[in-house]
């Protein structure tokens, strides 16, 4: 009887994901409380891909979504790896910094008091 060493078991990697940082996450969700104060949005959704992370905004749960924040590292050298995309898929606003990009949402809160 001879003894063989255990075979090691493949050596799987996870799934690389991008996601959020927590200070993007406090931008994001800062304009999402302040959209929801105003009657505007009433639920989100979070999306962590191999290439993109989402956070999509909806005005009802069954609806689709009204816009979508996207984060793409591959673009960082680019147009800027944050994105806002409107519910027909048109991008609003691009760029390097997020705070700059959810300016264009930020205007849908800006209304004439009468």
């Amino acid at each position: 009887m001879t003894l063989q060493p255990p075979t090691p078991f493949p050596q799987s990697r996870p799934p690389e994901q991008v996601a959020f940082d927590r200070h993007e996450l406090g931008e994001i969700l800062g304009l999402y409380g302040r959209m929801v104060a105003a009657g505007e949005w009433r639920d989100y959704g979070i999306s962590c891909l191999r290439e993109v992370a989402v956070f999509s905004v909806f005005r009802r749960t069954a609806e689709n979504p009204l816009y979508r924040i996207e984060k793409r590292p591959r673009l960082r050298m680019r147009q800027g790896m944050y994105a806002v995309i409107g519910i027909d898929g048109q991008t609003l606003k691009r760029g390097h910094d997020l705070k700059t990009v959810l300016r264009v949402l930020e205007r849908k809160l800006i209304r004439a008091v009468e």
